[in-house]
């Protein structure tokens, strides 16, 4: 299989006392259409507000990086339950992203459609217009209600460049524990 690469360029400029570098992104594309990320983004953190089971009102943090060198642009971010003896269920309407991190949120990102496939358990978050390598953003994902079991729930995350035919690349799992809140006023 033959691998078409756009190769980046660097233009340098010499301007009065300093000089100026632009880098130019690479596309990595196969013979069938194929696009990869360059760089792959970086799941940077994943945390929740509330850490006790049948809490409403939670959100599910999901912050991602997408390096100035990923060659692409971020186009869909796949959120899929691969542990934990509850299916998560999400409003999806209520679904938000943002550049910055939970605690310093930026601009608001605007979203394409957010689908959920419940035989898969895989939430699909679409950004329009997708997002520019250079920048971290962060994905907020409201569950109906924290599950009923405590416990260890595991979420994959997996990032897809822009492309009609992607290559999603896998970028971590977030881990959360949930906590039963039930006892503590039974036994002193």
């Amino acid at each position: 299989m033959r691998l078409a690469t756009l190769f980046g360029i660097t233009l340098s400029l010499a301007i009065g006392i300093g000089e100026v570098t632009l880098p130019v992104t690479q596309a990595v594309q196969l013979r069938d259409g194929l696009v990869y990320f360059v760089q792959p983004p970086k799941l940077v953190d994943a945390t929740t507000i509330y850490k006790e089971v049948n809490v409403w009102g939670g959100t599910y943090y999901f912050t991602i990086n997408v390096p100035e060198n990923a060659g692409e642009s971020l186009q869909k971010v796949t959120i899929a339950q691969k542990e934990g003896s509850e299916n998560i269920r999400y409003n999806l309407d209520d679904t938000r992203a943002f550049v910055g991190t939970r605690n310093r949120k930026e601009t608001q990102l605007k979203l394409g459609p957010v689908t959920n496939e419940r035989k898969t358990r895989t939430v699909s978050v679409n950004f329009d217009p997708p997002v520019t390598p250079g920048q971290t953003i962060t994905i907020a994902l409201r569950p109906v209600s924290n599950p009923s079991f405590s416990g260890v729930y595991l979420l994959g995350v997996t990032a897809f460049p822009v492309g009609e035919k992607s290559h999603g690349q896998f970028l971590g799992f977030g881990r959360f524990q949930f906590y039963s809140n039930r006892g503590s006023w039974l036994f002193p």
